[in-house]
């Protein structure tokens, strides 16, 4: 890949390996590079270290999503679906095991997939994206087994609320809309922008990042990010951060937010913003906590560049890997 190429680069997505020990991300080429943590966190790290064990293209289009069970990887982007065994990647060895696409309406346009994610529950694949409609996958079986209507634009972000059995979904027409898993029908939907407090017309209404942690739920895009409670359906608070944010997570007793602007914002639960970390991209689309592993516990976050930034302490930006 040339200069030009690395310049122009935005990292989509990424996915922590089922041991922990490997990162996967993905970018706007249609590449994944897998990243091997164990050795770029090392005592006797060099800057080989922070290059990937292994770079393919894995999609024509941009790769949006990527997430992992206990053995696949799984991306998205141009309206298909595949999966790649980890015990093969980390041999180097990249064959897609399976690749499948929704039943999409027309076959003339392909809706890029903008949202993955797993329901626990019946270990089924959810999918968000062009389409406007989330399609629901047996993995088991491998087939697409329903459609969940109602948006009226496309999906960004999806989450799940294992215990409820439900799933929530936010997208382009600045709703977020809460469904029930058993019978695919939408049981509330919040149309966020029309919350005075929340509410950010210069930017527009539509919904970028959505997450759950049992009662309650943080959204945000063109609306500020705001902390809902889920059985009264208010926002208890809203941040003062400037721009769009892409991506939020709970965190201990704080949340992790990146999006516009070359920082990661801790923000307390009250909501106030307690710090922000500087980073390399100026404008960040993911970050991902890896949990599967004590021994590399670290937090990743990627945007519009090349690099990767990794932090072993919240507090500061520990180095890159890179494309």
């Amino acid at each position: 890949m040339g200069p030009v190429e690395l310049l122009h680069m935005s990292v989509f997505s990424q996915s922590f390996s089922p041991c922990g020990r490997f990162l996967a991300a993905s970018n706007n080429y249609g590449e994944i590079a897998l990243f091997s943590l164990s050795s770029a966190l090392s005592p006797d790290a060099t800057e080989l270290s922070q290059k990937p064990i292994l770079t393919f293209t894995a999609h024509e289009g941009p790769v949006f999503c990527l997430l992992s069970n206990d053995s696949y990887l799984l991306s998205a982007g141009n309206g298909e679906v595949s999966a790649w065994s980890w015990t093969e990647l980390i041999k180097k060895n990249p064959k897609p095991v399976w690749t499948r696409r929704p039943n999409y309406k027309s076959s003339l346009e392909i809706p890029e997939i903008n949202a993955m994610i797993i329901n626990p529950t019946d270990n089924s694949l959810i999918v968000g994206g062009g389409d406007n409609n989330i399609h629901i996958m047996d993995l088991e079986h491998g087939v697409f087994k329903s459609v969940l209507q109602g948006h009226t634009d496309y999906i960004h972000c999806l989450s799940v609320r294992e215990r409820e059995g439900e799933i929530l979904s936010g997208g382009e027409d600045g709703a977020v809309r809460t469904w029930d898993c058993r019978t695919g029908q939408s049981v509330h939907c919040i149309e966020v922008y029309k919350y005075e407090s929340c509410a950010r017309p210069q930017y527009g209404k539509w919904i970028s990042c959505l997450t759950t942690d049992s009662d309650w739920m943080l959204c945000g895009g063109g609306p500020s990010l705001s902390l809902w409670h889920l059985r009264s359906l208010s926002p208890t608070s809203v941040f003062p951060l400037s721009g769009c944010q892409r991506q939020a997570t709970f965190y201990q007793d704080m949340i992790l937010t990146v999006g516009e602007g070359p920082y990661v914002s801790h923000c307390l639960l009250g909501g106030d913003v307690k710090a922000q970390i500087p980073c390399t991209p100026q404008s960040l689309n993911t970050l991902a906590l890896n949990t599967n592993s004590t021994e590399h516990r670290v937090l990743t976050v990627g945007g519009s560049s090349d690099h990767i930034d990794v932090f072993t302490n919240l507090s500061y930006r520990a180095f890159s890997l890179s494309f």
